[in-house]
């Protein structure tokens, strides 16, 4: 069903989606991609299981970081918090709490070169979303506010197939090839249902491209999930 997209722009997509109210969920494509920002979720779980294990809130400096790397994507700030939870092998050590075994972290400075696969997003996401969780429900409730409170010029990827969101979104043009990376992920609500959904991409060559191929595969996940009866699984091939 998605190689279309592929073949329309030489992007490469892997796409997780699960629908909590059914416990429905697919996977395409298993292998690692590029974060660029959608690492900044990840930094911010990781930041927030820390002081947890400490007892504590976030500082008020800590919160208002935080913000600003999840509403707005700021680099400066995503690198802040990165140092402040011990780099790749602080999150890497989260991620083992958090459930997620097939993320790689990005070295040094480099948190947004951490690599990751669109199941282990979808483990972020039921992690930040779901009751069950290794995060506190404030914890939980600090992500998502701050994930619905997305800059308008970054409303773009599976907020396309949605009629609610909480969602973030990473994007990088890589300086070997020139091709770009585009990444989504998210809580959508969509035809009276709601879904968590990721799409991983890379190799678009321009940015405006990955956005729609990253849009054209949010919304072929949700319309097959939404055509076919529970408990089909998988449904995306």
């Amino acid at each position: 069903m998605l190689e279309p997209i592929r073949a329309q722009s030489g992007t490469e997509v892997s796409v997780a989606v699960l629908e909590p109210g059914t416990s429905r969920r697919a996977v395409y494509g298993s292998q690692r991609h590029i974060t660029a920002s959608l690492a900044k979720v990840n930094i911010l779980a990781a930041l927030l299981l820390r002081a947890q294990r400490e007892g504590r809130s976030l500082t008020s400096w800590e919160t208002s970081t935080a913000a600003s790397m999840i509403q707005s994507s700021d680099n400066d700030s995503a690198g802040a918090l990165w140092r402040r939870i011990g780099r790749g092998p602080g999150l890497t050590d989260a991620n083992k709490v958090l459930g997620l075994t097939s993320t790689e972290a990005g070295s040094g400075s480099h948190w947004g070169l951490t690599r990751t696969t669109a199941t282990d997003q979808l483990t972020l996401l039921t992690a930040v979303f779901a009751d069950r969780s290794p995060l506190s429900e404030a914890s939980r409730d600090l992500i998502q506010t701050f994930m619905g409170r997305i800059d308008a010029d970054q409303d773009w990827g599976v907020s396309a197939e949605g009629s609610r969101w909480h969602l973030k979104n990473g994007w990088v043009q890589r300086s070997h090839s020139q091709r770009w990376a585009i990444n989504s992920m998210g809580r959508v609500e969509a035809h009276g249902r709601t879904f968590y959904l990721v799409i991983l991409s890379h190799g678009s060559p321009s940015m405006s491209h990955g956005i729609s191929a990253v849009e054209r595969a949010a919304q072929s996940a949700v319309h097959a999930f939404c055509r076919t009866s529970p408990p089909v699984s998988p449904i995306i091939r």
